[in-house]
């Protein structure tokens, strides 16, 4: 602990430190819990992951922005107790909103939100909720002043993901070309299908949006009663399409199994769950989202599952590179898992646009 308290020394905090300890099970950066003295509030310390977060001046810019403004914008609406409603970045004595140790490692801190959890299980209360409260934090982010920069640059960028792909199938590096055959040809089917956001952007037809990009229910932060105070995690906001809040939330909080699950014939999209995070989030969304943004959220739905296996084929097929696996052939289970939700989902494509169709056109929820 003493290390760590050396970290902590570099902020401007109030009281003494009496422990500090883990918080949470994140998989990108390491979080602690920093305990005061009982009349001073406590604060979550994170040690951010700069081989993913490579620009960490862009990174906290970016958070303070979006912070500053929901921040204002709740003032503006007299809403209590704003502090459990924001995140708060601390600064260290020097003014900045990060820190470096002897090793170059960057710290940050923020406020810790008493009273307050996180839920891991997916239901469709959760994912009502989910839906709700990541539209709300498009909506409250609509009118930024200041441009934010793209803290992993083309995350959700799907000609990126296809010319990749591509040059995966020539290399041919782990030599697995000709044992996916089947699995490829589908890929390449639909991929250019795939790729018409970037297209429509580029005919000025769709816009960008500042966009969380990691919408999963246990990124939202409750409180006692189950209310959500506001949306946590903020490391991947960013600008991109409403799709990245959408489609993504819906591949993983959707699919019965587990992404790397074998047994094909298991993969199930819940419609329980599409339906209540779709009626929260356009509702959450419905003032700003154009006609065209409303009318691809069917596709939405099926590009997510489609670049998740574009990406783990590519991985496959560059001989295991990027993700982790646990078997040689963890990558291509993945892939089949992902492109069979894909085919469920463009199978039901109609199904799907009546539901959003429905919804949108209620005058209340």
């Amino acid at each position: 602990m003493q290390e760590l308290k050396q970290i902590v020394a570099h902020f401007d905090i109030m009281g003494e430190v009496v422990r500090i300890e883990p918080l949470g099970q994140g998989l990108i950066n390491d979080t602690y819990l920093v305990t005061t003295t009982s009349d001073t509030p406590d604060y979550v310390l994170q040690r951010v992951n700069t081989d993913i977060f490579t620009d960490i001046d862009l990174l906290q810019r970016n958070i303070e922005v979006v912070t500053r403004h929901i921040r204002s914008k709740l003032e503006a609406q007299g809403v209590d107790d704003i502090d459990r409603r924001v995140l708060s970045l601390v600064r260290t004595w020097d003014g900045l909103t990060y820190c470096r140790d002897d090793k170059g490692k960057c710290w940050r801190m923020t406020l810790f939100i008493p009273r307050s959890h996180t839920v891991d299980e997916v239901n469709v209360a959760t994912s009502l909720d989910a839906g709700r409260a990541f539209g709300d934090f498009e909506r409250m982010l609509i009118d930024l002043p200041v441009a934010l920069g793209e803290t992993i640059p083309d995350f959700h960028n799907m000609e990126l993901r296809a010319r990749q792909l591509a040059d995966a199938i020539a290399a041919n590096r782990a030599g697995r070309v000709s044992q996916v055959r089947d699995l490829l040809d589908q890929l390449l089917r639909h991929v250019d299908s795939m790729c018409q956001a970037e297209r429509l952007y580029r005919q000025g037809v769709l816009p960008k949006r500042i966009c969380h990009c990691d919408t999963k229910v246990n990124n939202m932060l409750l409180d006692d009663e189950g209310k959500v105070l506001c949306v946590i995690d903020l490391d991947t906001v960013m600008p991109s399409f409403v799709f990245s809040d959408y489609g993504d939330f819906l591949r993983t909080a959707a699919n019965e199994v587990p992404e790397d699950c074998e047994r094909l014939q298991d993969v199930r999209f819940r419609e329980d769950i599409f339906e209540a995070f779709t009626t929260g989030y356009i509702h959450a969304t419905r003032s700003f989202l154009t006609d065209v943004e409303l009318e691809m959220l069917p596709f939405a739905i099926q590009l997510f599952p489609f670049m998740q296996s574009v990406r783990f084929m590519t991985d496959y097929l560059n001989g295991d590179t990027y993700y982790k696996i646990k078997y040689p052939d963890h990558n291509l289970v993945r892939a089949r898992n992902q492109l069979t939700l894909y085919q469920q989902v463009a199978d039901k494509e109609s199904v799907y646009r009546f539901f959003i169709n429905t919804v949108k056109e209620r005058r209340s929820m």
